[in-house]
């Protein structure tokens, strides 16, 4: 059993209270730096969850040679039987939501050995000219509606479009997987659950009940195309997954279902994030764009990588200790929890110089935007590097100025970095 040291109750840094990840982004980077600054990691208690067993707190790894060594060794450092989560949730919750990303070797191996097939690069090279076509598309829209909401208009339109085309989900079904995706990201955001802060310890176990229900449509919805392309073959994703037979192994339909699940969450948040975060950052560091526009595409990838560091979509993820283990001076207990804080690690001054700006030129820059190194990094990275890259080239040659125009109205989440509307304006041409 982890111990709480004194230091955890000493200032208002509290990764445990929802409240500290509404706080603004410059104080909350501010709050990690002086975590990095302190001699060990700090243990958090669990914050109190209906219809789930109470655990014993976690430790936070907030440096980037920690979140690195627990990421490379997945056999001290599991992802079971939760990685996405300070509390194990519930057994009726956990049939849904409980991917590969929550399992170890040989469970993790297996379907990776088969999904990884459907994100090749010769799998990717078929959706290069669609997501060229559909940016394309999205720009003549923004253009003919006018100024307004950035991430309704564009950064959330290219990935789910991609993920659900990719997946063979028909297009009059999009606007609803975006609602039920939101859902299950959003499961802290009064806006997309309906629940208020005032409720106290219901609010979360009505947000748990929310997830189970978008999750349950999710699942639904992968069963129904999974038999339709196990009947009738296409080329798209779905098929090749249902259809999938690596040396005798097949997804079960429970695997289909909650991998099916995270892909079109994964898919479309993060980046979603990093598109609209992009453009926020563009914005409010114009020498950088004009640094960009110089030469695009020579610029192109490491602003991506940039951009991608400083938004950290994802904030973290949670491993579990097999057996004692010391790492940076400290011992950690077999049966504790450690909570990996990447967006931490991608300021950390020990690696990055002047961590908190914005420089698309930055090389090396070893950030852990996608995860850590070892078997949990981003299958979806690639992907996501070609969508930003190529919506920001559109946007950028087609309108010049564009620029965020406004505050952004950030998630409630201690989850996802994202926006949930930005202003934008622009002069159409």
């Amino acid at each position: 059993m982890a111990i709480r040291p004194a230091s955890a109750v000493h200032d208002d840094i509290d990764l445990s209270d929802l409240n500290f990840w509404g706080r603004p982004l410059t104080e909350r980077a501010a709050a990690f730096a002086r975590l990095r600054a302190e001699e060990g990691p700090r243990f958090y208690p669990d914050p109190p969850v209906p219809f789930a067993k109470p655990g014993p707190g976690y430790w936070a790894l907030v440096r980037h040679a920690d979140v690195l060594e627990a990421s490379r060794n997945p056999k001290i450092f599991s992802s079971e039987p939760n990685a996405t989560t300070v509390i194990d949730g519930p057994a009726w919750l956990d049939k849904y939501v409980n991917s590969m990303i929550n399992m170890d070797d040989p469970r993790h191996a297996k379907i990776r050995r088969i999904v990884s097939r459907a994100f090749s690069p010769k799998m990717l090279a078929k959706t290069e000219d669609d997501v060229q076509a559909r940016a394309g598309r999205i720009v003549d829209e923004l253009i003919a509606s006018g100024p307004g909401d950035f991430v309704a208009k564009v950064a959330v339109r290219l990935p789910v479009e991609i993920i659900c085309d990719m997946l063979g989900i028909p297009e009059d079904l999009y606007p609803r997987m975006l609602r039920l995706t939101n859902i299950v990201l959003g499961n802290s955001d009064p806006e997309y659950t309906g629940i208020t802060p005032d409720m106290g310890r219901l609010r979360t176990g009505l947000g748990l009940a929310k997830v189970a229900w978008a999750s349950r449509e999710l699942h639904r919805l992968a069963a129904k195309l999974g038999r339709e392309r196990v009947k009738n073959p296409t080329d798209d994703l779905t098929s090749a997954l249902v259809n999938a037979n690596l040396d005798g192994e097949k997804l079960t339909a429970r695997e289909f279902g909650t991998f099916f699940l995270l892909l079109v969450v994964a898919g479309n948040e993060t980046t979603r994030t990093a598109i609209a975060h992009g453009l926020q950052l563009f914005t409010d560091h114009p020498d950088q764009k004009e640094l960009l526009l110089e030469d695009f595409d020579g610029r192109i990838g490491g602003a991506v990588e940039e951009i991608v560091r400083l938004s950290t979509p994802v904030i973290c993820f949670r491993r579990n200790l097999t057996r004692d283990h010391e790492m940076n001076g400290h011992t950690y207990r077999a049966g504790d929890k450690v909570m990996l804080f990447y967006n931490s690690a991608n300021r950390d001054e020990s690696v990055f110089d002047d961590p908190d700006a914005f420089d698309i030129t930055r090389s090396p820059n070893p950030h852990v935007g996608f995860g850590g190194p070892g078997p949990h990094f981003c299958l979806g990275a690639n992907l996501a590097r070609r969508e930003i890259s190529v919506m920001f080239k559109e946007l950028y040659t087609r309108l010049p100025d564009l620029r965020a125009d406004g505050e952004p109205d950030r998630l409630m989440s201690s989850f996802i970095n994202g926006y949930k509307r930005l202003p934008c304006t622009f002069t159409a041409p």
